[in-house]
């Protein structure tokens, strides 16, 4: 494993090549170096996955010549990094490619230039029917990222010019959830497409500049480019109240953020694919979070949702508290309770987990504590302890009656 990147997952043996497609082309000398020179060795378990039909071994040596097929159906080869000074390919038409590195070690990984039979080869990507005629690419190796096919226009592209698909609209600005108002703004990533959008089941309107929103609403919106439409997307706007409020004393990880600071008091429920963005995450840490609800309430109920998704990494809390104060300063836990769960329990099912506490004092409260106790390291049953793993927690609404 390198970070979440499975390399004996077969399908995904073309991203580290997608940085060149951002002229980023030093981060996949990095990590095609990385993949060759720890995933792989010269023993019987030497092979970080399965070797289907040969892929495992094929992604090895088309990377160690430099370059590899990245989009099926495309004539392009994308150049990563060499591992050998040189390696011959002897074609079937009777010609010859070769691949030769100048300075090339351990440390000189990445690539300052590039020739292609004697000539400046400035873009990260060389052709099917360049290798085809036979001759000599050579790189000259060096050991920091260089300005090597980092301008636009030598990145690698792929495109489709037929069967234009239209891609559905999203939303660039403006927030799912929201306090008295926010403003929407949609866009979508087709040229020249026109969207159209309705607002809780009323006539289709052409989308032409933002809108503000200052209400609960429902928005249904659809791409379209020639005559042909996208999918419709429906979204629902939530707006919380304005007296509510959240501080969390730890961080969630940003690509699991649910829409912000305000997720766990925004009404959205997650489901169980925590793909959808439902879900707050937070990576080896604890969850600590303080509600204010404006002022002093009778408070019933106080209920968190939890995720379990343990293929995934994604575990429950091992303990749960919660703790309310009427200051924000003095919190009381003893009418409340705490909750114990096991999580280490190998569980094969994505499960959801809805923690409750009941048991409160004849008094108002105004701040509610909920705190939640990572995992940590993965249990030893689990692939990903040998690693050195460590669990997700993802956290859902925290829900006040």
């Amino acid at each position: 494993m390198i970070g979440q990147y499975a390399h004996g997952n077969e399908p995904s043996h073309h991203m580290a090549y997608l940085y060149n497609f951002i002229n980023k082309p030093h981060k996949t000398q990095e990590k095609v170096h990385q993949i060759l020179t720890e995933l792989y060795t010269n023993s019987p378990d030497g092979i970080a996955g399965n070797e289907d039909c040969g892929q495992m071994s094929a992604w090895y040596i088309f990377s160690s010549l430099g370059f590899y097929p990245v989009t099926p159906g495309s004539n392009n080869y994308i150049i990563g990094t060499p591992l050998f000074d040189k390696a011959t390919i002897n074609l079937e038409n009777g010609k010859q490619f070769t691949v030769s590195a100048e300075h090339l070690n351990d440390a000189n990984i990445y690539i300052a230039s590039a020739t292609l039979n004697g000539k400046t080869l400035n873009h990260s990507y060389i052709s099917h029917d360049a290798i085809m005629k036979g001759g000599i690419l050579h790189f000259k190796m060096t050991n920091s990222p260089s300005h090597w096919a980092t301008q636009e226009g030598q990145e690698p592209k792929t495109e489709i010019t037929e069967h234009i698909m239209v891609s559905p609209p999203y939303l660039s600005e403006g927030h799912t959830a929201f306090k008295e108002r926010t403003t929407i703004a949609l866009k979508n990533n087709t040229k020249n497409s026109t969207i159209f959008y309705s607002i809780n089941n009323t006539e289709y309107q052409e989308y032409r500049k933002p809108f503000d929103l200052s209400e609960p609403v429902t928005i249904k919106a659809y791409s379209e480019l020639n005559g042909e439409k996208s999918n419709t997307i429906a979204t629902k706007f939530i707006e919380i109240d304005p007296n509510l409020s959240i501080t969390l004393d730890t961080q969630y990880a940003n690509q699991y953020n649910a829409g912000g600071n305000d997720a766990l008091i925004d009404g959205i429920l997650g489901t169980q694919d925590f793909r959808t963005g439902t879900w707050q995450g937070y990576f080896d840490n604890d969850l600590v979070a303080t509600v204010d609800l404006g002022s002093k309430k009778a408070i019933s109920k106080i209920s968190i949702n939890f995720l379990q998704d343990q293929r995934s990494w994604i575990f429950y809390p091992t303990d749960i508290e919660c703790f309310v104060s009427t200051n924000g300063i003095d919190f009381n836990s003893s009418e409340t309770g705490r909750r114990i769960t096991n999580a280490e329990a190998k569980n094969d099912s994505v499960q959801i987990k809805t923690v409750q506490f009941t048991d409160f004092r004849k008094e108002n409260y105004r701040y509610v504590k909920i705190v939640a106790k990572k995992l940590g390291e993965l249990p030893e049953w689990h692939l990903g302890y040998k690693h050195d793993g460590r669990s997700w927690l993802f956290v859902d609404e925290i829900s006040i009656k």
